[in-house]
């Protein structure tokens, strides 16, 4: 044998050896960890990985989800501690950390109402004095020239000739040569019925001549509206001359909610704020509500009234409301992010302890800026679950016997975006979201339904969402569920500055 091929024997002899002893090694550590493993804990592999906002979308190793959030592990519950109510989610430590798992206590308190709207200014229809002849005749002399013209109390506003008030004038001139008392009274009567004023009637008295003109006064201070005649006009008893409108106390007509119908009453506190003077604040009250509601809009119209002695006020203002309705007392009620709503069902998750979970049904009541009360479902001892419960809830959901609108075969389909126009009255929503990949979707700007069930008031422009769709009857794609994110960054300033 050759000393080259020696070498060569001897280095493949050696490798031989090595691994041998590696493989022998390493057996023997993995025994040894493993007999460590069993003294000590039983490791868990985790048995899949899931998106944290879609427990459907599954996969065997880590990674990301279609939203970009990496997929959270799934571990069989440990057998020592399994229960018999398959609706129960154990979670370890470790993974409700990571998850940003939060709780908060159900609470037993008081909820204000405060109902958030928008309306316009309006005259106070109390206030508007229509101006009609009592006699036909022609305009000589108009005093106030166009609308907005202000006038005030008893100044003059035209000057008209009539030859029934000539008549009138030279009848109550001969009753009171006549010296008869009832004939005097008659022909007086006639002429303040004409409207001819006190002081005309005395100088009329005094002087014995009659006027050819009779001058016209204003009822009450106030501004010309609706300025229909000009000098030399013919007018007639069915002729409405003028209005005059006061603006020292004003009419806001606003809409509210079918939902919160129940909570208007008049006399009910009213703050208002106007965009061309946001520092100022208006303090009124509920004047009056309507006894219909439309059937469109699904809304209720209430008549708000405010003092308005600067006449800052004027029709036709946009207005934002706040109405203070009379407060909930007692009542149990949980921060608004921890209701997961559905077309079907309205559920929380209750935190039990020990890394343990549960997805329960719950009937809910009234909802406040940032509670919702619960009227059924909870107890003041519960604590629920306020951040990451999506996925805990649709791990214990199938477990349970929660009845949901998908199917086993359904792959929920969710998806992330911004706001950026709400249309109520369509029950629209138009969206920038990002790519969809359950629909083979690139990101995009469109228009989504919103699910009946959905609370359209929780939306607002510039709010990131995740949400969740489904192709509806008319071929378009409908919302109908969502979990907000992050508040539009204006919401903050504005204290939520409506619409609707």
């Amino acid at each position: 044998m050759s000393s080259i091929t020696k070498v060569i024997v001897t280095l493949i002899i050696g490798i031989a050896l090595g691994v041998a002893l590696s493989s022998g090694d390493m057996k023997l550590l993995s025994n040894q960890d493993h007999k460590t493993d069993h003294s000590e804990y039983t490791a868990k592999e985790p048995l899949y990985w899931v998106a944290p906002m879609d427990a459907n979308y599954r996969r065997d190793k880590p990674g990301k989800s279609p939203m970009g959030m990496d997929l959270v592990p799934v571990y069989e519950e440990d057998k020592n501690t399994s229960s018999d109510d398959e609706s129960l989610v154990s979670i370890s430590s470790t993974v409700e950390q990571n998850l940003g798992v939060k709780t908060a206590a159900v609470e037993k308190g008081t909820m204000t109402n405060n109902i958030k709207t928008v309306g316009y200014v309006q005259y106070d229809e109390n206030r508007i004095f229509h101006i009609h002849p009592r006699v036909e005749g022609w305009v000589e002399t108009l005093y106030v020239k166009a609308i907005g013209d202000p006038v005030s109390k008893n100044q003059p506003l035209y000057r008209l000739y009539s030859p029934e008030l000539v008549n009138a004038q030279e009848e109550f001139l001969l009753a009171l040569k006549s010296k008869q008392a009832n004939l005097i009274r008659a022909a007086r009567n006639r002429l303040q019925a004409f409207k001819i004023s006190d002081g005309f009637i005395k100088e009329l008295e005094k002087t014995g001549d009659v006027n050819q003109t009779v001058t016209f006064y204003s009822p009450a201070d106030g501004v010309v509206d609706h300025l229909n005649i000009r000098e030399g006009f013919f007018v007639k008893l069915d002729t409405t001359l003028f209005s005059i409108v006061q603006l020292d106390q004003v009419w806001v007509e606003a809409e509210v909610y079918e939902r919160d119908a129940a909570l208007i009453k008049t006399g009910l506190p009213v703050t208002m704020k106007l965009d061309y003077l946001p520092a100022k604040e208006w303090q009124g009250v509920v004047d009056y509500v309507y006894p219909t509601l439309n059937n469109q809009s699904r809304t209720l119209a209430v008549r708000l009234i405010f003092d308005n002695p600067d006449n800052l006020l004027k029709p036709n203002m946009f207005a934002n409301l706040e109405i203070t309705a009379e407060p909930l007392d007692d009542i149990l009620m949980v921060p608004k992010e921890a209701i997961i709503r559905t077309e079907q069902q309205d559920r929380v998750v209750l935190s039990l302890g020990s890394g343990q979970f549960k997805s329960v049904p719950v009937t809910i009541g009234r909802v406040g800026p940032h509670k919702i009360q619960v009227l059924d479902g909870l107890s003041e001892t519960d604590t629920i679950v306020t951040s990451a419960q999506f996925l805990i809830d649709s791990e214990s959901s199938k477990g349970a016997a929660l009845e949901r609108i998908e199917s086993e075969e359904e792959v929920m389909i969710w998806a992330q975006g911004t706001v950026n126009h709400i249309m109520s009255e369509q029950r629209l929503v138009n969206i920038t979201h990002g790519p969809i990949e359950a629909l083979g979707m690139m990101g995009m700007t469109m228009h989504f339904e919103l699910a009946d069930s959905l609370d359209i008031s929780r939306l607002a422009d510039g709010q990131e969402l995740h949400f969740r769709i489904e192709q509806s009857e008319s071929g378009m794609y409908r919302i109908v569920e969502i979990h907000i994110l992050s508040e539009a960054k204006a919401s903050s300033d504005t204290d939520m500055h409506k619409h609707h």
